[in-house]
Order: structure tokens, then C-alpha cells, then sequence
């Protein structure tokens, strides 16, 4: 299967950026450059932002019901196309292609979530205090959105934004990740596909800064939205409110997983294991400090470590594999500074601390214990394939230190005792929280965090509330 060079999707056509200028996409498997993404200017964007206006002014008027027909359209040609985008996907991601799939497949569901949410995007009537006074209560969509997002889940981190803009009426801009830029235009392509107007969504690439400078300023943007790092999304915060523009904002995370001593052992171990590997640990939820009561703490290490080296690492497309490289050569650099700062301060590497040979971004398994409160990855979202695993004595104990981090994305825990998952559902300050299970990121549950980790929700019906504004009209009869 051939990479295709990707262009910019503005006004109803795919087109190059002005110039020409593009940027060289690179395989993260092989090192290898696999086709190009068209780097837009001011002039492109220019473009965007005047068919955004003129697309909200007709999409709006389009009801809820034919909105959702469409969506659900498009995800259903989302679904047929499921095997050639999680190809490529892997091609430029790096993620193992079944989990690339997995991924396009659960890009469709959003779609479709989010198709009957517009239907319900209820107002309320008000009762009044006087005779003949209607007092309502109107849901309209914000306005034209930039969105902006990350590379390590190219369909997902998009599909939620841009079924959101969608259903509600909204038109929509998205900076999709040069990185990977291929599979977001494929999902773009299955809603032209599906019929959505010229100017309802434009797609750009090029440098981050550049557009989100250029764009969140912007009096046609209405709102915005990013998912990424803490210290960006802080900086696209500010520049937002400068010009009172809503704002919702998904940043990283460092999430405490949290085992007791009377949790099922294997469970636990089989579960966690999975969840930090999957994706080569660049999931934003991904659990990274392992909290172990004190009696679980070796067989768990055990367990955990013995699941860590069967791990098999490789190109994402080669059958069998379960993780791929990390998804471009920055992260190399990053994660092998994280463990060596852990080394250098006494921690004891069980398996992997390594790169894996000098092609491809490949980096292996890594469990840690040892790894005292001052080490970086400690305090740092490591946003790689390393597990850091340390005991604790009491529940006291356990929830201060899940709270100790400005991050509040996600957290786990395990246990029998229905009064410790009670207290710990209380107690610790996080967006989301699933126990003894992994339960998080479905379409229909909130999605979110609190503190450092952002604001606002792009899961469940929370989602949209955030792409419409409430309007209060009380009428008198004459």
C-alpha cells in the first residue's frame, strides 16, 4: 500500500498550500520518508477562516435531524474504509495496525454518538410569574471553532472535535498533527463524502505556532479547542482569553494506578500491563506511577515485569506485534533522559531502559522501582512505554501522593472493598477514574480533566454544551 502526499482541505477542495511549501512525513518505524503534508501560510488560512464564516452562516440553518443523517453517513463510510486508514496510520504513527483499526472503528461510534446528541441539544421553557409570559431557554452554536491536535491518535483526537462542531452546527477548523497527517484526511474525506457543504470544515497543516498565532485571534473564531501538551495548552488558554474566546482544553496527564493489598492480583497486573504498553505509552490517560500496597508489592513487580518482556516490539504493520516505536525521533531523546535522571538517583531498571537497535524509533518496555519523589519521571508525563512501581502503607498515604501532581486526568485503582473504591472515587482529584476495569474514553462517558490536565469535557453529553451558547428570550404577549 502506497503513502499518499497529503494536501489542505479549504472551501470544498483539496488543494496544495500556496507555493507548493510542504513538510516530509516520516515512517517512525523505518526512519524513512514516506510522502509529504502541505505546510499552509497566512494566505491559506485567510481562506479558511472567510469559507468558515461563510459555512457557519448556511450550516446553522441546516436542523439537527438532516445533520445527523449525514453523520451517520459519514460514519458509516468511516467504517468501510477502516482497514486502508489504519494502515496508514501505522505507516505514520507507528502503532501496531489492529489498534489503528481499533481506532478508525471507534472514530465511527463518535460520529455516531454525537449524530443523536445534536438531536437533543434541548432548550426549556421557564415557568413565568406573570400571565402571558413565555420565558425560553435556546441552545445555538457558538460559531466557527479551531481545533487543534496531537499525533498520537490521529483519528480520535480529531473525530471528537469535529463531531461536535458538526452536530451542533458549528463550522470548524482543524490543525490535524504534521506528523500524521494522512488519516485525518481520510476521516475529512468520508464527511465530504458524505455530503457536508464547502466551507463546514477546512483541514491545514504546518507550524503549530504559527496557526494557533494566527487563528485563536482571529474575530472569526469563536471558539477553540486543543489536545496536547500542559505547557502549550497554558499558553493557547491565555492568548484565548485575551480575545473571550471559549475555550476547552484536554492537557496531560501522570495518572496514579492504585492496587490494595486485597485486589485481585493478576487482574490488576494483567490489566495495568496492557493499559501502559498499548499505544507505546503516548496515551494521555495512560497510567504511569504504580502505587502497590505493601503485601501485593513483590508478586505484583513480579507479575507486571514478567508481562513487560513479552511485550513484542516491532514495525506496526508485521504480524504479531503488540507495540510499535515511539511515533518521531524527539521522543527518543525524552524518554532516555527520564530514565537515566532514574538511574542516576538509585532506581533499579527490571526490564528494558533501552532503545532497541538504531533504525526506527523503537524503545523498550521499561519497569522501574525505586524511583524516589525528586526523579523527573516522577513529576514528569514521561509519554512513553515506562512503568514506574512503588509501594505505599495506607489509604492516606496512597491518595496523597495520587494528588501530590498538579495533573487530575485519570486514575485506577483495584480492590474487593467496595469502602475503599468509594474513598478512593472521593478522594482523588482526577477528571476521570476507572476501577478494576478499564472503562475510560468511551463516546458516551465524559472525557476530561481538572487542575493542570484542562477543562471541559469531549466525551458524553457534556461535549457539545461547550459548542453551543445558551440564549434566553422571555416574550409578553401583546
Amino acid at each position: 500500500m502506497s503513502y499518499p502526499d497529503t494536501n489542505l482541505y479549504i472551501d470544498g477542495r483539496w488543494r496544495p498550500a500556496e507555493g507548493n511549501r510542504t513538510l516530509p512525513v516520516l515512517n517512525p518505524a523505518t526512519e524513512e520518508v514516506i510522502g509529504t503534508v502541505a505546510h499552509a501560510s497566512k494566505g491559506d488560512l485567510d481562506e479558511a477562516l472567510a469559507a468558515a464564516e461563510k459555512g457557519f452562516a448556511a450550516w446553522r440553518r441546516v436542523s439537527a435531524y438532516e445533520r445527523a443523517k449525514l453523520m451517520r453517513k459519514a460514519a458509516d463510510i468511516v467504517r468501510s474504509r477502516a482497514d486502508e486508514i489504519g494502515r496508514l496510520m501505522t505507516m505514520e504513527q507507528g502503532k501496531p495496525v489492529i489498534e489503528a483499526k481499533m481506532e478508525v472503528l471507534a472514530g465511527a461510534d463518535i460520529i455516531d454518538w454525537f449524530a443523536e446528541e445534536a438531536r437533543r441539544a434541548y432548550g426549556r421553557v421557564i415557568p413565568a410569574r406573570a400571565e402571558g409570559v413565555y420565558q425560553l431557554v435556546i441552545k445555538e452554536p457558538v460559531g466557527p471553532v479551531a481545533a487543534f491536535t496531537p499525533w498520537n491518535f490521529p483519528i480520535n483526537q480529531v473525530v471528537r472535535k469535529l463531531s461536535a462542531a458538526v452536530a451542533t452546527g458549528c463550522s470548524i477548523i482543524v490543525k490535524a498533527p504534521e506528523e500524521t497527517p494522512a488519516s485525518p484526511a481520510a476521516l475529512i474525506q468520508a464527511f465530504v463524502d458524505a455530503g457536508l457543504p464547502a466551507g463546514v470544515v477546512a483541514l491545514v497543516y504546518g507550524v503549530p505556532a504559527e496557526i494557533s498565532e494566527y487563528l485563536i485571534p482571529h474575530p472569526v473564531i469563536r471558539k477553540v479547542t486543543f489536545t496536547g501538551s500542559t505547557p502549550v495548552g497554558k499558553q493557547l488558554a491565555a492568548l484565548a482569553g485575551q480575545h473571550m474566546k471559549r475555550v476547552t482544553m484536554e492537557l496531560g496527564g501522570h495518572a496514579p494506578a492504585i492496587v490494595f493489598d486485597d485486589a485481585d492480583l493478576d487482574l490488576a497486573a494483567k490489566t495495568l500491563a496492557t493499559a501502559k504498553f498499548r499505544n507505546a505509552g503516548q496515551v494521555c490517560v495512560s497510567p504511569t506511577r504504580f502505587l502497590v500496597q505493601e503485601k501485593l508489592y513483590a508478586p505484583f513487580v513480579e507479575r507486571f515485569v514478567a508481562h513487560a518482556k513479552t511485550v513484542k516490539v516491532g514495525n506496526g504493520m508485521e504480524e504479531g506485534v503488540q507495540m510499535g516505536p515511539l511515533a518521531h525521533d524527539r521522543r527518543i531523546p525524552w524518554v532516555e533522559g527520564l530514565v537515566a535522571d532514574a538511574r542516576q538517583r538509585g532506581a533499579e531498571v527490571h526490564t528494558g531502559g533501552e532503545r532497541i537497535g538504531n533504525k526506527g524509533y523503537f524503545y523498550a518496555p521499561t519497569v522501574l522501582t525505586g524511583v524516589g519523589r525528586e526523579a523527573r519521571m516522577m513529576n514528569e508525563e514521561p509519554f512513553g512505554p515506562v512503568a514506574m512501581i512503588a509501594p505505599f502503607t495506607d489509604l492516606d498515604e496512597v491518595v496523597e501522593e495520587a494528588n501530590r501532581l498538579p495533573y487530575g486526568l485519570a486514575g485506577y485503582a483495584f480492590t474487593r472493598s467496595a469502602k475503599t473504591a468509594n474513598a478512593i472515587a472521593n478522594r482523588v482529584e482526577s477528571g476521570m477514574l476507572t476501577i478494576n476495569h478499564l472503562g475510560l474514553a468511551l463516546p458516551e462517558v465524559p472525557f476530561g480533566g481538572v487542575k493542570d490536565s484542562g477543562y471541559g469535557s469531549e466525551g458524553g453529553s457534556e461535549a457539545i454544551e461547550a459548542y453551543l451558547n445558551t440564549k434566553f428570550v422571555s416574550q409578553a404577549g401583546l
